[in-house]
C-alpha cells in the first residue's frame, strides 16, 4: 500500500508539473501536441519504474532529508535526459518543445522534492497511527530487556511497535532450560503472520536460547535481530548499531547485501528492464505470432511463484506447452523429448527466448536480473524441510537468470542432489553478491547460457 501511495504521488506531481509547463510554455498552436503526450506517457512509465528504487531505501530515518532528495531528483533529471535523448532519435526538438521540457523538468523537481519532504514530515503521525510500523516481538528477561520494550514505545520518530513480548525466567534466559513453551508460543506469533522482526534482548552469556530461538524460527522468513546486553562490559558506545533506536545488534540473517548495493541493484534492474522491453519490441511481436500459429491458446504462461519474503507473484514467461489439463496440487517439469512442447515452444526453451516476457515483472519489482530462480510453489513446499537454507532464498528478490544456472544448475530438477546444489549456488551468491558479479553473471548467461543442454 505504501508504494503504491508513493507511486501515484510522483505520478501526480510529474503529471501536474507537465500541465503547468504547458501553460507558462505552450505548443505553437495553443494546443498539447501528440508528440507531447505521448512523451509524457513514456516519462510517467519510466518515472513509475525508477524512482520507487532511489525512494524505499533512502528513507530510513536516520538518514537526512537532504541525501534522500539529492537521491529522488537526479533519478528525476535522469529519466528526463533520458527522454529527451529518445525525443531526438524520433523528432528534432524546437525551440517551444525544448521550453516546455526545461519548464517541466524544474517545476516536477519542485513538486517532488515538496511532496517527499511532506511525506517524511508526516511519518511519525502514520507511526503513531500504526500505518508505518514495523512489528516487533521483543525476547528476553531483567532490566534489559524492559529497557528496548519502553524505548520502542516512547520513540515516536521510528517504525518500530512492539506486538507482543516473550519475556523468560531470569535463570532459564542464561541456561536455556525451560524456554521451549515460551519459544513455541513466539513461533505461533510469527506464524500467525504479522510479525516483521523478532529482537532477543539477552544477555551475553545466553546462547542457548539464541541458538534454540534461531533453531525456532528457521522454517520462516521473519527479520532475527540479537541485541546483547553490552552494559556490564562497558562497550555500549562502542558498538555499531542497527539503524533503528540506536540500540546494539548483530543481524543473525545471511544476506550480507548493504541497503546502498541494493539501492542501485534496484535501479539497475528497473532501467535494464525498460531498455530491454523497449529493445525486443519487435521480437516480442515475431514470437507472439509464432505461437499463437504453432497452437492454439493464450501468448503468455503465467505461473504462481514466491518472491521476496515469500511473498506471491504472477511470472509471465511465452507460452511453449499445447494446453493441457494441470492436476491440482502435482507439478510435472518439462523433460528432455517432452510431447507436450511445441516446435515453437521447444526453440523457445532452448534459447531461453520464453524467459524474456519476465523482463515485465521486472519492471514490476516482482524480480530481479540476477538472483535465485523463483521455483514452482509445490517445489517450495517439498524441497523447504528438506534442504537447509532453502527459504534464504527469498531474502532477495528472484532472478531472471543467477549464479547457480551459469555454474550448471538448470533446468529440470529431478533430483534432491539437484536441487541442494542450487541452493548451495544460491546461498553462495546472496553471500557474496557485488555489481561486478551480477555483469559478470548477466554476459556468461547471454555467451553461454542461451544454448545450454540442460534447457529443453
Amino acid at each position: 500500500m505504501q508504494q503504491l501511495v508513493s507511486r501515484v504521488a510522483n505520478c501526480a506531481c510529474i503529471a501536474l508539473a507537465a500541465a503547468i509547463a504547458s501553460h507558462i510554455a505552450p505548443a505553437r498552436d495553443g494546443e498539447i501536441s501528440p508528440l507531447r503526450l505521448l512523451f509524457i506517457i513514456v516519462i510517467l512509465m519510466a518515472s513509475t519504474a525508477l524512482l520507487p528504487t532511489v525512494q524505499v531505501r533512502a528513507a530510513s530515518p536516520m538518514r537526512p532529508i537532504y541525501r534522500f532528495c539529492t537521491r529522488v531528483l537526479p533519478a528525476w533529471l535522469a529519466v528526463q535526459l533520458a527522454g529527451l535523448l529518445l525525443l531526438a532519435f524520433i523528432h528534432r526538438p524546437d525551440a517551444a518543445l525544448a521550453n516546455w521540457l526545461a519548464c517541466w523538468t524544474g517545476i516536477g523537481a519542485v513538486l517532488l522534492a515538496a511532496w517527499h519532504f511532506t511525506a517524511h514530515a508526516m511519518r511519525p503521525l502514520l507511526r503513531t497511527a500504526g500505518l508505518r510500523a514495523r512489528n516487533v516481538v521483543v525476547v528476553g528477561n531483567g532490566d534489559y530487556f524492559r529497557q528496548i520494550v519502553a524505548k520502542v514505545g516512547s520513540d515516536n520518530r521510528q517504525d518500530f511497535r512492539v506486538a507482543d513480548v516473550v519475556e523468560l525466567n531470569a535463570g532459564d534466559a542464561v541456561s536455556g532450560e525451560h524456554v521451549k513453551p515460551a519459544l513455541s508460543h513466539l513461533a505461533q506469533l510469527v506464524k500467525s503472520g504479522g510479525i516483521h522482526e523478532v529482537w532477543l534482548a539477552l544477555p551475553l552469556s545466553a546462547h542457548a536460547v539464541t541458538a534454540h530461538c534461531i533453531e525456532t524460527l528457521r522454517s520462516t522468513l521473519v527479520e532475527i535481530r540479537l541485541m546483547p546486553d553490552f552494559m556490564p562490559l562497558g562497550l555500549y558506545a562502542g558498538i555499531q548499531s542497527v539503524d533503528a533506536l540506536d540500540i546494539p545488534s548483530i543481524s543473525l540473517c545471511p544476506s550480507a547485501i548493504s541497503d546502498k548495493a541494493m539501492t542501485g541493484k534496484e535501479i539497475f534492474d528497473r532501467a535494464f528492464a525498460l531498455v530491454a522491453l523497449i529493445a525486443l519490441s519487435p521480437l516480442f511481436v515475431v514470437i507472439a505470432v509464432a505461437i499463437k500459429l504453432s497452437s492454439p491458446g493464450p501468448v503468455f504462461f503465467r505461473q504462481r511463484r514466491k518472491g521476496l519474503k515469500g511473498q506471491p507473484f504472477s511470472i509471465y514467461k511465452f507460452r511453449s506447452m499445447r494446453l493441457h489439463a494441470q492436476e491440482r496440487g502435482v507439478l510435472h517439469q518439462a523433460t528432455r523429448n517432452d510431447s507436450r512442447i511445441t516446435k515453437v515452444g521447444r526453440f523457445l526453451r532452448r534459447t531461453s527466448l520464453d524467459e524474456i516476457p519476465q523482463f515485465i515483472n521486472v519492471l514490476r519489482g516482482e524480480m530481479s536480473i540476477v538472483g535465485p530462480r523463483p521455483h514452482a510453489l509445490e517445489h517450495d513446499d517439498l524441497y523447504g524441510p528438506l534442504i537447509q537454507g532453502y527459504l534464504d532464498r527469498y531474502r532477495i528478490k528472484p532472478g531472471i537468470t543467477g549464479w547457480a544456472q551459469i555454474n550448471g544448475y538448470r533446468g529440470e530438477t529431478d533430483a534432491l542432489e539437484k536441487m541442494a546444489g542450487r541452493v548451495e549456488y544460491d546461498l553462495y551468491y546472496l553471500r557474496h553478491r557485488s555489481f561486478s558479479m551480477d555483469l559478470k553473471i548477466v554476459l556468461r548467461t547471454v555467451i553461454r547460457g542461451f544454448f545450454s543442454n540442460q534447457a529443453y
